[in-house]
């Protein structure tokens, strides 16, 4: 996995693109992204037309780096899509957008992804009145996400919450009770996905 080298990423200097790995930083002024007319980086005025399987790669590095997993567990993720019915690359998506990491991120409770799976591990959230620590658990409509009611979770949230400016996809809805929570009203469609991607490039590539 790419490491953070200033603020933006590596793969947001390559293309231009916006990832939103920096939490709301893309969303300010401050994103290198909306400083400068092209992709940061000195030498990228000399960068080559990317090959047929440079452009494949390159979408499949996007979704991997956007929700945070790792090699291994996109490879089951898609045998996964390849096993269910329909649309391959939007059944990919959708397990993608079915993390709890990904929700919790999207309720606004976390800043960033990463920082929604640090908060799943240490506990601070809870799925249905119970603890889930593991941050690619897949949520299923009707259930209720919830911060747990402490102290400590609460003001984590609290902060991201009143940081956070972006709008609530329609998969979720987010309650106003002291205790901030979420319900998942349905599963998520391609439609919800929120990040620019060719999923067939995808879906050929790693048919392969």
């Amino acid at each position: 996995m790419a490491r953070y080298t200033g603020p933006v990423c590596r793969l947001c200097r390559r293309d231009g693109l916006k990832l939103f790995l920096k939490g709301n930083r893309c969303d300010t002024p401050k994103c290198a992204i909306e400083r400068r007319e092209n992709p940061p980086g000195m030498h990228q005025s000399r960068r080559g037309k990317l090959t047929d399987y440079g452009t494949h790669l390159r979408e499949k590095q996007k979704v991997k780096h956007y929700y945070g997993v790792l090699e291994r567990q996109f490879r089951k993720y898609f045998q996964q899509a390849v096993k269910g019915k329909g649309n391959t690359g939007d059944a990919l998506m959708v397990l993608l957008e079915r993390r709890l990491d990904n929700v919790v991120h999207r309720l606004g409770f976390g800043q960033s992804r990463a920082q929604a799976r640090q908060m799943i591990r240490h506990g601070h959230i809870t799925v249905n009145g119970g603890r889930v620590d593991i941050p690619s658990y897949q949520v299923r409509a009707g259930d209720v996400i919830r911060v747990k009611n402490r102290a400590k979770s609460l003001d984590l949230v609290r902060g991201a919450m009143s940081e956070s400016a972006r709008d609530i996809p329609d998969f979720l809805s987010r309650g106003d009770s002291q205790i901030p929570e979420g319900v998942v009203g349905r599963l998520p469609a391609a439609d919800d996905v929120s990040i620019p991607v060719q999923t067939q490039l995808i879906v050929e590539l790693c048919s392969r």
